[in-house]
């Protein structure tokens, strides 16, 4: 348990974002004393920047615990460490990825900062106090890092004392208190001055909107089934019951972890967080991303619903990001990962499973088993594709057929997912637009590869860039843009969420026009209207609840969420316990290649494992310290 303790200063080289988005290209020197950490104005900068450097990479491509390993995709890198979640592989004796020394190293760097801030000589008072209202924020957010993956964690309120006697060590505070702590330290950094916006080099530092929007998000985790009582206050046989194990999960002098006391008011505290969030969102500025205007640079996608909804996470100027990562993408990072295989160096290998494919709505903003306009018996035989084709890119003699279930889907489905016989919007040899095949012997197909292609059939767009293309013997993409860590639609669906679950028409009304705001910029009718097709359907509570869920899976696809969300809604068995399943990817022939079958990629899931396990060597080091359920 000391190591958590011990102060580590380290060379950390961090890769920056773009040129206008580059703040942490700046590199810590060696700082061996304190001394020499806060000696003048740019030490202090520098000092700063290695704080940010702790907070974990969401999208690396390999180190990432929630971007790939969820149900959304499966890939064909089962062989990297990222996989072994999907595996549920990971242990207390061999935690894969755990973070947990780390972020309480970022911790304890932070407070050195608080600590040391007001002496830097030539640091302005306007700087001092930045930097102050921004290493508070870091010291909430890690603290929300650990607890949505540990629950339950130890309260940091100070520099932890390197020379702590073993007596002293702190035990885990219970989940309840954690989050109350965590949203006072938020509310800490917004009073002592978080800046409004960062832009050009500082853009991606912590500003008001992001304090706000992740609390926010902290509040909406609390106030869910896994946090609140360890079981749904509704029915769904679907869902997990933990409430058994919460009752036994209790630090060693007895204080129970977790209540197994449903709490319905933290769901309003939940929607009055998020409201808060969403109006300092617009008073900032911040507004639902809407830009789709083709351009001679950026012809394709032509479409302007479908080119807004590629672009909103990607554009640089994008105003609803309200904080992101400018660390760049790394070699083997989504871009690359996702770009469809051709001539040029590409890993043709991140691919959507049919549970997120069927997750999509139809044309008419409807579940697919649900819209009595679209063909749902037949989804899985396939007919002539129906979009026109454009110049220059089909191959005479090359049929043009594709699965029913690619037809008729809402302009999210185009704009994120390529399929056989679709265009993928992609800048390989100066074309800007490629059609993708899958079957085995297609350029895209698997060949005789056991790497390096879809294991589904289909490949993602989301994150690629349009003008994206892979140059020199690294393959490395030449469009970089920050990754979003919060934006403004989550914030909606997180307020949509809350107001469902609080109940009521007037809330079950406000929620259905928070979600109408996602659905128009979708490009997809509002929710009374696609709902009026149904016979029957009625827009109450438990139906919201569904629709809100879906919603959110769909708008936040390969944006980190799903990890998390199938957690806090305790559907773990029933969405992590299965195998994936996609096309025949062997098949040579039509018929043999649209035949649904499973991705033979082991997934396991094991109740009540819903929390990531302590590294069992701290467990041995601190006694107090009491393990997560399950392992």
């Amino acid at each position: 348990m000391k190591k958590i303790y011990c102060f580590i200063f380290v060379l950390i080289v961090l890769a920056g974002g773009s040129a206008s988005c580059n703040f942490l290209d700046i590199v810590p020197d060696e700082m061996p004393t304190e001394e020499d950490a806060f000696k003048d104005a740019r030490a202090a900068e520098r000092y700063l920047y290695s704080c940010y450097s702790f907070i974990p990479q969401n999208r690396h491509s390999t180190q990432s615990i929630d971007l790939f390993t969820a149900d959304e995709i499966v890939t064909a890198f089962e062989h990297e460490l990222f996989a072994n979640f999907a595996k549920g592989n990971y242990s207390a004796s061999n935690p894969i990825l755990t973070d947990w020394n780390t972020l309480f190293e970022g911790i304890r760097q932070c407070y050195l900062l608080l600590d040391n801030v007001n002496s830097v000589p030539g640091l302005s008072d306007v700087q001092k106090k930045e930097y102050a209202s921004e290493a508070t924020f870091i010291i909430a957010y890690i603290h929300f890092i650990l607890l949505r993956s540990y629950g339950p964690v130890m309260i940091i309120p100070s520099t932890p004392d390197v020379n702590m006697p073993i007596a002293d060590y702190p035990a885990r505070s219970t989940y309840d208190e954690c989050v109350n702590w965590i949203a006072a330290k938020f509310d800490e950094a917004i009073s002592m001055g978080l800046a409004k916006r960062h832009t050009g080099t500082y853009y991606g530092r912590a500003t008001a909107v992001a304090a706000k929007a992740i609390k926010a998000r902290m509040l909406l985790y609390a106030a869910s089934p896994l946090f609140n009582g360890g079981k749904t206050s509704y029915t769904d046989f679907d869902a997990d019951n933990l409430s058994t194990e919460y009752a036994r999960f209790t630090n060693t002098d007895g204080t129970q972890l977790i209540s197994t006391t449903y709490d319905p008011a933290k769901w309003q505290k939940a929607a009055d967080a998020a409201l808060d969030a969403i109006n300092q969102a617009v008073a900032d500025g911040y507004a639902l991303y809407d830009s789709g205007t083709a351009t001679d640079d950026m012809p394709y996608p032509d479409d302007p619903v479908q080119r807004k909804l590629r672009m909103t996470i990607i554009d640089k100027n994008s105003k609803e990001i309200l904080w992101a990562d400018t660390r760049q993408e790394d070699t083997y990072g989504l871009q690359n990962k996702s770009a469809p295989r051709g001539a040029s160096i590409s890993w043709n290998g991140i691919a959507p499973t049919l549970t997120m494919l069927e997750t999509f709505y139809t044309e008419n903003g409807l579940p697919i088993d649900e819209d009595p306009d679209y063909n749902y018996i037949d989804r899985y035989k396939y007919s002539v594709y129906d979009k026109l084709p454009v110049t220059g890119t089909d191959d005479p003699g090359k049929d043009q057929v594709t699965l029913n279930l690619n037809q008729k889907r809402e302009p999210r489905f185009d704009a994120w997912i390529a399929y056989h016989n679709s265009y993928y919007e992609y800048n390989r040899d100066g074309k800007g637009l490629i059609k993708v095949r899958f079957k085995r012997d297609d350029v895209n197909g698997k060949g005789t590869r056991t790497d390096n292609y879809s294991p589904t059939g289909y490949l993602t767009k989301k994150g690629q860039h349009p003008l994206s293309s892979q140059g020199g013997s690294s393959g490395n993409v030449t469009q970089k843009y920050p990754w979003s860590l919060v934006r403004l639609a989550e914030l909606y669906l997180n307020y949509a969420e809350a107001l469902i679950e609080v109940g009521g028409q007037s809330n079950l009304d406000l929620a259905v026009s928070y979600i109408d705001k996602v659905r128009t910029r979708a490009g997809i009718d509002p929710l009374k209207t696609a709902w009026a097709k149904v016979p029957g359907a009625v827009l109450n509570q438990d139906k919201l609840r569904k629709i809100v869920r879906q919603e959110r899976s769909i708008e936040l696809f390969l944006e980190n969420h799903r990890f998390w969300d199938v957690r806090r809604w305790l559907l773990g068995s029933k969405y992590f316990n299965v195998k994936a399943k996609g096309l025949n990817v062997d098949g040579t022939s039509n018929d043999a290649f649209f035949q649904v079958v499973e991705v033979n990629f082991q997934r396991r899931f094991e109740v009540p494992q819903y929390l990531m396990p302590l590294p069992i060597g701290d467990l041995q080091k601190n006694t107090k310290l009491v393990q997560n359920p399950g392992y």
